[in-house]
């Protein structure tokens, strides 16, 4: 299966293909995101990305808010640039707190938490970089709840996360959010297929 690594308006489907087909392409995107989310600590969250999980956002916020053409730029411009481009893990990081007073203080105090995650396997750690479409933490500290990384590998780091078996980490190691957690083998056999 070759990789897709863009999308692009030839692969957006009109409104009506859509509705047809949109109960099977949730199920079949339920699927794939079950294996590419890995909790972290008990309020953040790593949903990785690649051209499925993006071409259904696209397709559900045209469904949703029915832009047409216009808001399909738009989404086009937001989306298409989380997809994998064949060295690289994305993903979209929540943290995710219900409470409105506790989160508003849970964010107060992660300011520049994007730059302190990472992902770890043998001797290698893949720090993630932020998306720079915008600061995510304000001048006084307070961080997004919503973040948009990349996890640049080298090609040694490719085969060595691509080892069935490999023990991979998960982590943060902000000074108010030290946590870990292993990568379930279903994730990162899910995730190893990102790369080209």
């Amino acid at each position: 299966m070759t990789l897709r690594t863009t999308i692009t308006r030839a692969d957006i489907l009109p409104m009506e293909a859509f509705i047809a087909q949109r109960k099977e392409a949730r199920a079949r995107i339920v699927a794939i995101k079950r294996d590419r989310r890995v909790s972290l600590g008990p309020h953040a969250t790593f949903y990785f990305e690649n051209y499925d999980t993006m071409w259904w956002q696209i397709q559900e916020m045209l469904y949703i808010e029915k832009g047409g053409e216009e808001q399909l730029a738009d989404e086009l411009a937001a989306y298409a640039p989380l997809v994998p481009k064949g060295a690289e893990l994305v993903a979209t990081f929540m943290i995710e707190v219900d409470d409105p007073p506790r989160r508003a203080r849970v964010l107060a105090s992660l300011g520049h938490i994007d730059r302190h995650l990472y992902i770890e396997f043998g001797s290698e750690k893949v720090y993630a970089v932020a998306e720079d479409d915008a600061e995510r933490t304000r001048e006084d500290g307070k961080t997004s709840a919503v973040h948009f990384l990349r996890f640049p590998f080298s090609a040694a780091q490719v085969a060595a996360f691509r080892q069935q078996g490999s023990r991979v980490l998960i982590g943060c190691d902000h000074e108010n959010y030290g946590h870990l957690a292993v990568m379930p083998e279903t994730v990162r056999a899910s995730l190893a297929a990102d790369f080209a």
